[in-house]
């Protein structure tokens, strides 16, 4: 299941993924916003952070109006790694070397064609677990968020 939300400046993306997801038949649940009018985005970036970090969904999308703020909202959730893409190389990259579970992206600054196309390759493509360095380096990120990071 795909987490997802947004705020009033992302819901056209929000909207144009929920399109493509019915047409993949992929199952998600939509937390909102619903509408244009202004809300507070650290709202649903909560809701959707909290329900991917408790493993209640398998990865999750955000969009506002740049990506920016939901992103930094979500990532103060234990075990999210959220990320802002605006192009199709940083949503296969933010998930293959970095095993992001959060995809971000600014309805100001993005096409919906174009947030439809980073959700699809960020959904399908895989963590690289076979090269130690990105396990090790993902690891040291779960350390820094439990404060038991070592320099080595």
């Amino acid at each position: 299941m795909i987490a997802l939300g947004c705020d009033h400046g992302g819901i056209n993306l929000k909207n144009a993924i929920i399109e493509y997801l019915k047409e993949k038949n992929i199952e998600y649940k939509d937390f909102g916003c619903y509408t244009d009018d202004s809300v507070d985005y650290p709202i649903y970036a909560y809701k959707v952070a909290n329900t991917v970090a408790n493993k209640q969904a398998e990865l999750g999308i955000l969009c506002c109006g740049t990506g920016i703020g939901i992103s930094i909202a979500a990532n103060k959730v234990k075990g999210i790694r959220a990320a802002v893409v605006s192009n199709e190389f940083g949503a296969e990259m933010t998930r293959r070397h970095n095993n992001a579970n959060i995809l971000c992206m600014g309805g100001r600054v993005t096409s919906e064609e174009d947030a439809v196309k980073f959700a699809d390759i960020f959904l399908n493509t895989p963590f690289s677990e076979d090269e130690e360095r990105h396990t090790r380096r993902v690891q040291m990120l779960s350390d820094i968020e439990s404060g038991i990071f070592c320099e080595k």
